[in-house]
């Protein structure tokens, strides 16, 4: 039942054992069958048989290890652990392509790092984007020190998620196609609370809840609040920050929040607690969809259960006003400032693809890491990861500065691996780019002590500027956390001090990361083509898809492709009849019978991409549209 549901996330933990400061997980991940929204039954990527997945607890300074065997039979998988930084094992990020070779099916796999962070994490596969078909999971870093313990009772870890009927790859597959040009996200079928829906979360009176809350959907942001309640935000991706009172929340995907909940005096009455999934991602909202996802703060097992009151409007707490309590102080000018612009297009195959500064990324032959490895003083050389992995290398010890513009009339949230950034602006909504010149007119103005997390939206048409410090050795990932967005292209590769990081790993990298890739068939020397002998030829590279022919639009390739199919079925009647027995007395019936059925099946003359007007019903965007 869903009352236990909730015990399961906070109270349950697989480790199976415990030794000093080390935290071993074994994890079988396998297929089972669930139906979590109650409307369709299918199958999800389990953890020893169970659905929802364990989380993982750790204490800080504990060491984790663990164990994978990967039996899902028909396709690889890997675990990263996201939020945490990897400190010297840069390796265990489990990012497959990047970090290591994706762990093959009847296979296994140690993950082996140290915990050196408190907060709110989670873990999740980092394959083929197959997390949304269940491989994820809270991630909890217990703090001893923690500077808000005399102040809460209890600890509670809510996942907010969004879930889909159909298995990752076929949706993969019609998203990323020449039959959806204009890149129209595949939309949820439901929203769910740790994996359910109709949660119950049994409360006392004048009790204070330590309440984590972690989206990890592949899509849909939530916004969050609890009726007849505020409450006070205290973490955000792992960094404690001074308390600020909010009644509703915006949460990305990827994005976690802690916040401290202290319950009412009296037992009289429930209260719920609702997630609304964000209809301005998604281009058409489907009949039938319910976007919200509703739990209940049980005060009392006698009385009803609410129904959710309807909002007029959203009004979020703004994450930016949010001050860190370490008042870590904004960091100096930058030695980089690094400008990437965001953008959606169609290529040559007429699919939609994602772009930073018009490159769209593609996994190299040779996992990152393994190139940084293999590739002596030429890793500080961007040639040897290839174009398409959009390289960005780093010094040792530098501040470094993103400036991203989103061109794009959708929002975006953005994860960094292996650090946190401080967030220095960000624009509203159609604000444009980032004016370079506003620091010094005065528009703009830094804050003084920056608001700190790893994963930040970026508004539709707006921009933000963040920074941190490369003092994390490793090949990092820069992405959009939208799952569909990963797999079109948004992201780009951070290989942060190469020539120490080859001091850090030198001889530490396990032997079943080989045979990872032995078994895959994947090389991990040299260069992102597999090349050992001229690291600076990358002729044989994985590439994207050429430029589209000027003047091709998402509109045109629509009209082109059905005029194509419609040619087809056209000539296909044409020939059925012509190989038909027909009468005398029935020819002019036939003939005219032949002319409807060409007119119907839309033949057309096409002299151009503009020649057959179709109406594709949608926009030529990603997830900015109002819902219809």
């Amino acid at each position: 039942m869903a009352l236990a549901k909730v015990l399961l996330l906070a109270l349950t933990s697989l480790a199976t054992t415990t030794l000093a400061d080390v935290r071993q997980y074994d994890f079988t991940v396998g297929w089972v069958d669930r139906n979590p929204d109650g409307q369709h039954e299918r199958r999800v990527m389990g953890i020893n048989g169970q659905w929802p997945i364990p989380a993982i607890y750790a204490t800080v300074g504990d060491q984790v290890v663990v164990n994978l065997k990967n039996e899902l039979g028909d396709r690889p998988c890997s675990l990263h652990f996201h939020g945490l930084y990897m400190n010297g094992t840069s390796h265990m990020d489990g990012v497959a392509q990047s970090t290591q070779c994706p762990v093959p099916a009847n296979s296994s796999f140690t993950y082996s790092f140290n915990v050196t962070q408190p907060g709110t994490y989670w873990y999740h596969s980092h394959v083929d984007g197959q997390y949304p078909d269940g491989l994820r999971g809270p991630l909890i870093v217990h703090d001893p020190e923690n500077p808000y313990a005399d102040q809460f009772d209890e600890e509670l870890v809510l996942t907010l998620s969004d879930w889909y009927h159909d298995e990752m790859p076929g949706l993969i597959s019609s998203f990323l196609s020449v039959t959806n040009p204009t890149g129209a996200e595949p939309v949820p079928n439901s929203a769910l609370m740790n994996d359910t829906q109709n949660l119950q979360i049994p409360v006392e009176p004048n009790k204070t809840f330590f309440m984590r809350i972690i989206n990890i959907a592949g899509f849909a942001a939530q916004y969050f609040w609890i009726e007849g309640h505020t409450f006070r935000i205290i973490e955000v991706d792992g960094i404690y920050h001074k308390p600020l009172e909010a009644d509703m929340i915006y949460v990305t995907a990827a994005q976690r929040y802690g916040i401290l909940l202290t319950t009412k005096n009296d037992s009289s009455e429930n209260f719920a607690i609702v997630g609304a999934m964000d209809q301005d991602l998604f281009d058409v909202v489907p009949d039938g969809l319910n976007p919200n996802v509703t739990s209940y703060l049980v005060y009392n097992t006698e009385a009803s259960l609410p129904n959710a009151t309807f909002v007029d409007e959203f009004k979020p707490f703004d994450d930016i006003l949010l001050e860190p309590t370490d008042e870590l102080a904004l960091f100096e000018d930058p030695i980089l400032s690094y400008t990437v612009d965001v953008k959606m297009d169609n290529l040559k195959d007429g699919v939609n693809y994602a772009f930073f500064n018009d490159v769209t990324f593609v996994r190299p032959k040779v996992p990152t890491l393994y190139t940084v490895l293999t590739s002596g003083n030429l890793s500080t050389d961007p040639t040897v990861y290839g174009i398409n992995t959009h390289p960005l290398v780093l010094d040792h010890n530098q501040v470094v500065e993103i400036v991203l513009n989103n061109h794009d009339p959708g929002k975006h949230p953005f994860h960094l691996h292996g650090h946190d950034f401080q967030v220095l602006a960000r624009g509203d909504d159609d604000s444009g780019d980032w004016d370079s010149e506003a620091l010094s007119n005065g528009t703009v103005t830094y804050p003084a002590t920056p608001m700190r997390r790893d994963t930040l939206l970026v508004r539709p048409n707006g921009h933000f500027v963040i920074r941190f410090r490369s003092d994390n050795p490793g090949v990092w990932l820069f992405h959009c956390h939208i799952e569909w967005h990963v797999d079109s292209g948004l992201t780009l590769t951070v290989v942060e001090a190469p020539l120490q990081l080859q001091q850090q790993l030198a001889g530490k990298i396990p032997e079943d990361h080989y045979d990872a890739c032995r078994a895959e068939g994947m090389p991990y020397e040299g260069n992102a083509a597999g090349n050992t002998v001229n690291l600076l030829d990358t002729q044989g590279m994985n590439m994207s898809p050429g430029l589209l022919p000027t003047g091709f639009t998402p509109r045109g390739i629509v009209a082109l492709t059905f005029s194509i199919v419609a040619g087809l079925l056209g000539v296909a009647v044409i020939v059925w009849y012509g190989l038909s027995e027909i009468t005398p007395t029935e020819q002019e019936r036939e003939e005219s019978k032949i002319d409807a059925l060409a007119k119907s099946s839309g033949i057309v003359e096409v002299t151009g991409v503009n020649a057959a007007e179709v109406d594709t019903k949608g926009k030529a965007g990603h997830g900015n549209a109002r819902p219809v």
